[in-house]
């Protein structure tokens, strides 16, 4: 198979990725067009090692490494006036961490995964990622409703909460109870179950609240099966119980940060 035919399937994503990181389209499309003539040349070779799509990665960000930080002291301010708002916030945070957050929250990769790709040691990636979502989690502080009707649990996700900043403006154990909360306090996040405490369904309560609000949807369930049918849209952030406390610090992270209406609020 040849290098193209290989790398194909994964060249919008490095493309995406590369915009987010430099804060620019063209910008990010001629680092990946300098990676790409460095393969096609053999200045640079896609590691065995590693998946086609990580290794792709991999030879990106050495080639950003030897002249993204001269490219962010040129144009960082230029780039920023012309950005779009979560671009803004994006630049705003510590390079290294941009790229940790960047590889794991909006491509996907495991901190494995990013900790090949940046070539640092697997401690210092999570460190930077922490660091990421410590400063957008501070930027991005906002009211959460929490539809859970067990109590225990819901004193956990209101706990994790807490941690990272936010308020918890209402807790509610049925469907009822959390369109009644919505109209009291319109909340800037909410963390939904789907089986609720009289039997209704945290996805009707989620539908109706999206009716009225836009407003990012985290949806934390044992019933994962219920959401991720193929019938219709999935929601983007489903964590599955039990829980790890920082998979769902991430998700809030990751939901505050790339969901369009709180980008505009946070402008």
């Amino acid at each position: 198979m040849s290098l193209l035919a290989r790398l194909a399937p994964h060249l919008p994503y490095v493309r995406r990725y590369a915009r987010a990181l430099t804060g620019d389209q063209a910008t990010g499309d001629n680092y990946v067009r300098v990676a790409l003539e460095a393969l096609a040349a053999g200045e640079m070779q896609l590691s065995t090692d590693l998946t086609p799509r990580v290794a792709l990665y991999q030879v990106f960000h050495a080639i950003w490494s030897t002249s993204g930080a001269q490219l962010e002291d040129a144009s960082g301010g230029e780039t920023a006036t012309r950005a779009g708002d979560a671009t803004r916030r994006l630049m705003r945070i510590a390079p290294r961490s941009r790229q940790a957050f960047l590889l794991t929250a909006l491509e996907g990769f495991t901190a494995s995964e990013a900790a090949q790709i940046l070539g640092a040691p697997m401690n210092e990636v999570e460190t930077l990622i922490a660091s990421a979502q410590a400063e957008i989690d501070a930027e991005l502080a906002t009211d959460v409703l929490i539809i859970e009707d067990e109590a225990i649990i819901s004193a956990d996700i209101e706990s994790l909460v807490r941690d990272l900043g936010h308020n918890v403006s209402a807790t509610a154990t049925t469907h009822d109870e959390a369109v009644d909360a919505v109209q009291r306090h319109r909340p800037g996040l909410v963390l939904a179950d789907i089986q609720l405490a009289d039997g209704s369904s945290g996805i009707d309560a989620v539908k109706d609240i999206l009716k009225q609000y836009d407003v990012p949807v985290i949806f934390i369930t044992a019933f994962p099966e219920r959401l991720l049918t193929g019938e219709r849209p999935e929601p983007t952030f489903l964590i599955t119980k039990p829980f790890q406390p920082e998979t769902v610090k991430a998700a809030i992270s990751q939901a505050l940060f790339f969901h369009p209406a709180r980008q505009k609020e946070a402008a």
